[in-house]
């Protein structure tokens, strides 16, 4: 079982994709045109949603991310696409980042866990989440953007504004790896009700 790259055309898709087959994570890039019919037809182990322009730019809302019943990563846009789904609100960012920044954790829970209280990450962005969506937990944040990631209360749903997918990301690695340990405890449990 693959985890699926879903690629909404954002700089870093690819680096996605290519960290993943590093940490020899099996996974497979697809198009951001995939239905939620094909994606089911593949049965991953989980999905990651990539970067993109915008949502309004990126050729599709995905807005079946409620719909599936396996654990997902958003990055950049593909967190903001998880904010919408879920009801949150997105809008320009007070500060465009393209750059190093220092981002505060507030609860490392199961995706953050091993960074610590902060850690340096890669921003590239004009939009954010400018409002959780109800059910999310903001599990970090930084001085330009109060949700840095965030997790769904109840669900295996994560979403990071920032990208651990490039090396200016210290230890951006550990967050693929965290997130390769939550789809094989998913499915060893799904296996067990």
């Amino acid at each position: 079982m693959k985890i699926l790259v879903i690629n909404n055309h954002g700089q870093y898709n690819h680096r996605i994709y290519r960290s993943l087959h590093y940490l020899k994570i099996p996974t497979e890039l697809v198009p951001n045109t995939t239905t939620i019919e094909e994606i089911e037809e593949k049965n991953p182990l989980g999905l990651i949603l990539g970067g993109g322009p915008s949502i309004g730019r990126s050729g599709n809302s995905m807005s079946y991310v409620e719909e599936l019943d396996i654990p997902i990563l958003g990055i950049c846009l593909g967190h903001q696409i998880i904010a919408k789904a879920y009801g949150g609100e997105i809008g320009a960012a007070g500060i465009e980042s393209y750059a190093l920044i220092k981002i505060n954790i507030l609860n490392e829970n199961e995706i953050l866990k091993g960074f610590g209280e902060s850690a340096n990450v890669w921003a590239s962005h004009k939009d954010e989440v400018t409002k959780p969506p109800k059910n999310f937990e903001i599990l970090a944040s930084s001085s330009i953007c109060g949700v840095e990631a965030m997790k769904h209360e109840n669900k295996p749903i994560y979403g990071i504004q920032f990208h651990p997918e490039v090396h200016h990301t210290g230890n951006g690695g550990k967050i693929f790896e965290n997130f390769y340990e939550i789809c094989k405890e998913f499915q060893k449990s799904s296996k067990l009700s």
